[in-house]
């Protein structure tokens, strides 16, 4: 991978290609630094998911789309017509890049299925086709999100969010951002409350980032603060996004997520959570057997590069946590709104019928 400041960071477009390579806006290091990082092959992708260079389940999927289109251009420079076989390697490297985002692997199905709908000749103009299809219907989809959920708020006030499910975490646009943007043009959000969201700060980070470009209020707080902001009364919402729904409508979101609902419901604050149904994975019956994926213990026991905790201490890192339905009011997809999700409501929209 290589960097690049030749690009303009801008808070809707952290994926994206050009000149046949795809560019990605590492978020490891804003605000402070806007740069993208070059992906010029499968691999290069792949780490880049891995590391964090790019986040939030829609993102990742796109960004994995793209990566297949990398893969397939060295694999029929390499092998000519016999492509299609050595491209399976690429795509099961692809998956391993992180475990709990259903839209990685929903990426590279939609992939592998347009890849059997092919013949032998060069892939390449096809497959981007389709990567770009991908990044627009998200895209679009976000924007349908952002409709719905502003219209489940009634009247002006504050709401919360946790982490970062703005347009940098997905094509653009954004989920629980799209929300937030879609409610504040209506006059019904005043402010934006983020959560610093630790350890890798993507509130206080990203979210704040986001907010601001678009001209928000935000204000930044710390994890922690959530249940006196809760207990002023003033708080009307809390939205965020999600990396995996379960066929029963619990949510897999960034750690601390639980917490805010479990919060929310006692102050009596709606929860929402606004989420692509490629999101949905019905695969899954419930939030128990979803993957949670750990990182190292040294991104809690350190911050901006600096350790805190004693060198003998251990931490424990889990990325997400599984919010059950009971505690959502309402999960907000591009095909229509789920209110007091349960199984039988998540089948009825996945089976197409919007109205729940």
């Amino acid at each position: 991978m290589e960097t690049t400041q030749a690009l303009v960071a801008h808070p809707d477009h952290a994926v994206l290609w050009h000149h046949e390579r795809l560019y990605l806006l590492d978020q490891r290091w804003l605000p402070e630094t806007e740069t993208f990082i070059a992906c010029e092959t499968l691999e290069a992708t792949a780490q880049a998911i891995t590391d964090m260079v790019v986040r939030g389940a829609p993102a990742i999927g796109v960004a994995a789309a793209y990566g297949v289109v990398l893969a397939a251009r060295a694999r029929f420079q390499q092998a000519g017509r016999q492509w299609r076989e050595p491209i399976e390697a690429d795509l099961q490297r692809l998956a391993q890049a992180r475990p709990t985002a259903v839209n990685l692997f929903w990426a590279i199905e939609r992939m592998r299925a347009f890849i059997a709908s092919l013949d032998h000749i060069d892939p390449v103009p096809a497959l981007l086709a389709e990567a770009q299809r991908i990044h627009c219907e998200d895209v679009a989809a976000n924007q349908r999100i952002g409709a719905l959920g502003a219209a489940l708020i009634e009247a002006p006030t504050t709401i919360l969010t946790h982490c970062n499910a703005g347009a940098l975490a997905t094509g653009g646009y954004g989920t629980a951002l799209g929300v937030v943007r879609s409610a504040y043009a209506e006059g019904k959000i005043t402010r934006v409350y983020a959560d610093e969201t630790r350890p890798w700060m993507q509130g206080s980070r990203l979210t704040a980032w986001e907010l601001m470009r678009s001209g928000i209020p935000v204000t930044v707080q710390a994890d922690n603060a959530a249940a006196s902001l809760m207990a002023g009364g003033e708080l009307g919402w809390v939205i965020v996004g999600s990396d995996r729904i379960a066929a029963n409508g619990d949510v897999c979101n960034k750690i601390g997520t639980l917490g805010l609902a479990i919060l929310a419901r006692h102050y009596g604050v709606k929860f929402m959570v606004a989420a692509p149904t490629s999101t949905i994975d019905l695969s899954v019956a419930s939030g128990a057997d979803i993957p949670i994926e750990e990182r190292a213990a040294e991104e809690v026991l350190a911050c901006g590069g600096k350790r805190l905790g004693p060198e003998q201490a251990t931490a424990r890192n889990p990325v997400f946590d599984v919010t059950p339905a009971s505690l959502v009011d309402a999960i907000v997809t591009e095909c229509g709104v789920i209110q007091q999700p349960d199984a039988a409501k998540v089948r009825q929209l996945m089976a197409g019928d919007n109205n729940t």
